[in-house]
């Protein structure tokens, strides 16, 4: 890894923290599309880097904070948890069977539904 990627991956993840522990969101929408078209990545590459960052130990400082505010239902968190292994479990091997170019298509037909949505939302 040169000095350069170094450099560009800390801005990445700083970033993707920032927007993480602000607006909750960070992974999908910050690191997976910089690492493709910043640091050439492929669509699957991107994706399973960016679960790897998702792990555990990232978003404890934020989660700190939110729960000092009484921002945390832990119930529905645990849940959460339960069904995000189970459903990333299943959505990963869905996705390592598919193509790329259709991969990134359906990531970006995602992002700008959601982005849709949340604009419009009453």
């Amino acid at each position: 890894m040169s000095i350069n990627e170094l450099i560009i991956l800390i801005i990445i993840g700083f970033l993707a923290g920032i927007v993480g522990g602000s607006l909750g969101l960070g992974g999908g929408i910050i690191i997976v599309p910089a690492l493709v078209f910043i640091m050439g990545l492929s669509q699957h590459n991107a994706q399973g880097t960016s679960l790897a960052v998702l792990l555990f130990p990232i978003g404890i400082l934020a989660v700190i904070n939110y729960t000092k505010n009484g921002y945390v239902n832990f119930r529905f968190a645990l849940v959460l948890i339960i069904a995000f292994v189970l459903g990333s479990y299943l959505g990963s091997i869905i996705s390592i069977h598919l193509p790329e170019k259709i991969l990134r298509k359906i990531f970006g037909i995602f992002m700008l539904i959601i982005s849709l949505k949340m604009i419009f939302y009453k």
